[in-house]
């Protein structure tokens, strides 16, 4: 478990890297510019580091339900070997995409301008400025690597549902709260990666407006990242005990 958080931390603070610094850097200056060869190594990067997040949250779901529910089998199936394959597997997988997307992206010609309605640079936003029906070929990549996402989904889902099972038939409350307290996290963060970037791309276009493509664009791309460190840390007995007398200070000095 521990193996693949380091991975998944790796993957949050390089995606994370890849937009806000820049973000921020415009906002300071207060200008909107990047260059073309820096939104196409931005949209490589992002692609790179979320795909592979997404694919290492799947990996970690499994990890889960190996501990769960064949305990015993745990060091035959997930020996180190086993994790680093699987990682490396995760890791490649957001490189195929990420060398995909955007060769196919940034090989359309634009005619509607060059002023995206984003912070960073976002493949949708970069097709509404493509006036060529190439366009299409990176719309069927899209259906093509939402077809895989959900298909993780639907991994992760009937994972779940198994380790759900083997949960309630735990005798014991303390084995029942040990084994929650192993897989919430996980599935907080996955909750969380996947509701922001599924209301994100699959909202109705009725509703689609500049502002709220903003919100959604920072709630998929930079809270998820920011938050998965806080929760995996909840487990942490230090953490909370210190968390607890901040609230306690923080509540008395308000009285």
């Amino acid at each position: 478990m521990y193996f693949f958080l380091l991975n998944l931390s790796l993957l949050d603070l390089g995606s994370i890297s890849t937009t806000l610094p820049k973000a921020m850097g415009n906002s300071l200056w207060d200008t909107r510019a990047i260059s073309y060869a820096g939104c196409a190594a931005q949209v490589f990067f992002f692609l790179f580091l979320i795909v592979g997040e997404y694919c290492l949250l799947t990996i970690m779901a499994y990890d889960r339900y190996i501990a769960v529910c064949k305990p015993l089998h745990y060091g035959t199936l997930l020996g180190s070997r086993a994790c680093v394959h699987m990682a490396a597997a995760a890791w490649g997988s957001g490189l195929l995409n990420a060398v995909l997307h955007t060769a196919n992206t940034f090989s359309l010609p634009p005619c509607e301008g060059n002023a995206l309605d984003q912070f960073f640079c976002e493949i949708p936003q970069i097709l509404k400025l493509s006036c060529s029906d190439a366009y299409l070929r990176e719309v069927a990549f899209i259906v093509g690597s939402v077809s895989f996402a959900f298909g993780c989904f639907v991994f992760i889902v009937l994972s779940y549902v198994q380790i759900l099972r083997a949960v309630l038939r735990i005798p014991s409350e303390q084995g029942r709260h040990k084994a929650f307290s192993t897989c919430l996290p996980h599935l907080a963060v996955v909750s969380v990666f996947l509701s922001t970037g599924i209301f994100a791309y699959l909202k109705p276009p009725s509703i689609s407006s500049p502002s709220l493509d903003l919100v959604m664009a920072v709630l998929y791309s930079v809270v998820p990242p920011a938050v998965n460190p806080l929760i995996y840390s909840m487990r942490n007995v230090e953490l909370k005990e210190a968390l607890r007398k901040l609230m306690q200070w923080t509540f008395l000095h308000q009285q």
